[in-house]
């Protein structure tokens, strides 16, 4: 494999690596000649995608930590810029969901979908923006990126996905202010909204009843998410693809 790519020379840090969307968007951006700092709490799991990373041609750093940990997820962020002398890439990729009607809801759970798929994306992305910053101001590319992985259901509200459906539709509010607050520096924000993926996060029953009856075989892959984003983070410095929603063919809603 080539080391050669539009991503050669930048450092992209993943969370929520160890699996599905995460480790699909490791190995494309690793295809498109990044080198990767990956961050989940499943160690073993990091060292095997490691290892396929590094089979690409590309150096890989592993990071466990449970980014419920808010300081934990902004150590993370210097810790690869310290292994990996720089970053260019932030995939904020990390979170959880919280099936179940309001009135029957689990509060530990709401706790733990907060912590993740809000507080982290904040945490993380701050942390990370001097670097981003400088990578816009005197890197290979002459731009820097935060790509925050999203989903349909920060669109579409639906009955029993509420507390998951308001920290989607948070992500969307805290990416377009970012956005709007760092662009004209050269850093770009998108959202990554996909529909039904077959992930470990959708094996729940109560989650996979959000496919309405799809058969799981028509849902997305993970490789149709990474795809998705390579295509965002690889556009040239003065083109900025801000939101990219992706459904199943067979999903309606």
């Amino acid at each position: 494999m080539s080391p050669y790519g539009p991503l050669s020379g930048c450092v992209a840090l993943v969370t929520g690596a160890s699996s599905g969307i995460g480790a699909a968007t490791a190995v494309a951006l690793a295809r498109q000649g990044a080198d990767l700092a990956l961050v989940a709490r499943r160690t073993e799991r990091l060292e095997d995608l490691a290892a396929t990373v590094r089979k690409e041609g590309r150096s890989c750093a592993v990071l466990a930590a449970d980014l419920r940990d808010t300081a934990r997820a902004r150590q993370c962020v210097e810790d690869a810029v310290e292994r990996c002398g720089r970053l260019d890439v932030l995939v904020n990729n990390a979170g959880a969901v919280a099936p179940g009607r309001i009135e029957e809801g689990d509060p530990e759970g709401w706790e733990r979908v907060l912590d993740l798929n809000v507080k982290t994306v904040l945490h993380t992305s701050q942390q990370a923006l001097p670097h981003l910053l400088r990578a816009a101001s005197d890197g290979p590319r002459g731009v820097a990126d935060v790509v925050n992985v999203s989903s349909v259901a920060g669109r579409v509200v639906r009955p029993a996905n509420g507390v998951y459906s308001a920290t989607k539709h948070a992500v969307g509010a805290m990416s377009e202010a970012m956005r709007q607050e760092v662009t004209g520096r050269g850093v770009r924000v998108g959202v990554i909204e996909p529909g039904m993926v077959a992930t470990e996060l959708t094996t729940d029953s109560a989650v996979a009843a959000a496919g309405r009856g799809m058969p799981r075989e028509l849902w997305l892959h993970p490789e149709d998410i990474a795809r998705a984003i390579a295509f965002m983070v690889t556009q040239p410095s003065h083109a900025a693809v801000n939101e990219v929603m992706v459904r199943p063919t067979a999903q309606e809603h």
